[in-house]
Order: C-alpha cells, then sequence, then structure tokens
C-alpha cells in the first residue's frame, strides 16, 4: 500500500467513525425519521439516497419497506456499507452523475452533502432529471456559521469556527436551500430547523477537530489551539460544555 492509499484509508475511517458517532448522538435518529417522513415515501416507493455513506438511512428506509438506493462516490464508503447492510443496493456515484434512467425515481434525499459540493445547482439540476413528476426531494445539513459553542475566548472560538467554514466548499448553503430549490424549478418548498443542543462529552471529538483544521491552515496557533481545546475538555468534564447545532431541512415537490 502506498503512502496516498494509506492516507485515503485513515482519511474514510476516520469519516466513518465521525459519522457513526454522529448517528448515535441524541435527536439523531429523530432528524432521520423527519427526513423520511418528508420523502412521502410508503413500502415499494423508489428512493435515492444521495452521498449515503455507511448505509444507515438506506438500511432505515428499507425497514420502512421503502425501495433504496444508496449512492456515495467513495468506493471505500460504498464497501463499508455494502459489508454492513449486505441485502441494500449500493452504488459508487457522485450527485452530479446519479446512475438512475430519467424519471425513474420518487424521492430523492441528500443529508450533509450538499455543503461538500462545489456545483449545488447542477446536483439540482440532476435531482429533477431522476425524480418523477411530484417526486419528492428533502436536503438535510447545518449551516456553518450557526455553530453556538460556549467558550472563555469568543473571538478565538469565532476564528476556529469561520476557519473550519472556509475549507468547506459551500459552508452556507443550507440557509440557500430554499432559494436553490425554488431557482431549480421545484414546488412546494418548505424548510424546518431542528437544534439539537449538547452538553456532554460526546461532541468532544467535533470540537477537537475544529481546532485540528484551523490550527492545519494557520489560522490559529498550535498554542491556541490546544489552550481552547484544553478548555472544552475541562467544560466536559465538569458538565459545563455547552454547543448548539441547528440543522435545517428543506423538502419540495418536483413540478408535475
Amino acid at each position: 500500500m502506498t503512502k496516498k492509499s494509506e492516507t485515503i484509508q485513515t482519511s474514510t475511517d476516520e469519516l466513518i467513525a465521525l459519522l457513526d458517532a454522529g448517528e448515535r448522538l441524541p435527536g439523531a435518529a429523530e432528524l432521520r425519521a423527519r427526513s423520511y417522513e418528508l420523502l412521502h415515501a410508503g413500502p415499494g416507493t423508489p428512493v435515492v439516497d444521495v452521498g449515503c455513506g455507511a448505509g444507515r438511512a438506506v438500511a432505515e428506509l428499507a425497514e420502512r419497506g421503502v425501495r433504496t438506493v444508496g449512492v456515495d462516490p467513495d468506493e471505500r464508503m460504498i464497501n463499508v456499507a455494502r459489508s454492513r447492510w449486505p441485502e441494500a443496493d449500493f452504488r459508487v456515484a457522485g450527485a452530479y452523475e446519479l446512475p438512475l434512467a430519467d424519471a425513474s425515481t420518487a424521492g430523492y434525499r441528500a443529508d450533509k452533502v450538499f455543503h461538500e459540493l462545489t456545483e449545488p445547482e447542477a446536483a439540482l439540476t440532476e435531482a429533477r432529471r431522476v425524480l418523477r413528476p411530484g417526486g419528492r426531494i428533502v436536503l438535510v445539513g447545518q449551516d456553518w456559521d450557526t455553530f453556538v459553542i460556549d467558550s472563555g475566548d469568543p473571538e478565538l472560538t469565532r476564528t476556529i469556527l469561520h476557519a473550519r467554514a472556509d475549507l468547506t466548499a459551500g459552508p452556507r448553503v443550507a440557509r440557500r436551500y430554499r432559494n436553490l430549490l425554488l431557482d431549480a424549478g421545484f414546488d412546494e418548498v418548505t424548510v424546518e430547523v431542528r437544534t439539537g443542543v449538547f452538553t456532554g462529552p460526546a461532541m468532544l471529538p467535533l470540537l477537537v477537530g475544529l481546532a485540528e483544521r484551523a490550527c492545519s491552515v494557520g489560522a490559529v496557533t498550535r498554542e491556541q489551539a490546544d489552550g481552547w481545546t484544553a478548555e472544552q475538555r475541562a467544560r466536559g468534564e465538569a458538565d459545563r460544555l455547552f454547543l448548539a447545532l441547528p440543522m435545517f431541512l428543506a423538502a419540495a415537490t418536483a413540478p408535475i
């Protein structure tokens, strides 16, 4: 295995671990369930889950009788999904070129995906292509400027958050969901916000990751990152950690 492939494997492994941890957080299952409800998908309904990761949503939709295809551009991620849910349909593909025929699906779901896309408009054009008239689309994600973290150094916290946001292709795409869907020609656009409030140590890996990424691009010094992380660890141990994270759910209907 080359050094490059080792790096890719480590990155994917870390992402899977982060996704798994996120799926176990308080409120995560309820958020996923709400996204399924917004699809209006009953038994036998064809749905595509774009950026399916390790496949939990595909498996949960299958439990409801929904006929779901999970797609993800990361082949190793798809291999993990197949190993966990061998009866499910997983395919390697990205949001811009879905392996589906025109008007072949009644539901399109993308959870924490669009902030990774440089061209969300192109992804929605592809969504329109594969959705049947009257089909449903549901987008779920966070706005990277709306993390609310209690800290003794608010200015440093803002610097860390903004630096991490700038490493994302579309850090503020969630606030654009409604207008993007309207501009793409979708009807009946709705937006909901579900805010998770976290006060325990379960969110420490996310907070540490924020500081590490900010440090890696030189936005903060190693001393600043370590000091900020130490404060958050101490808050976690003393039951004084506070993180509020709004999650946006946008839903719409393909025109008939």
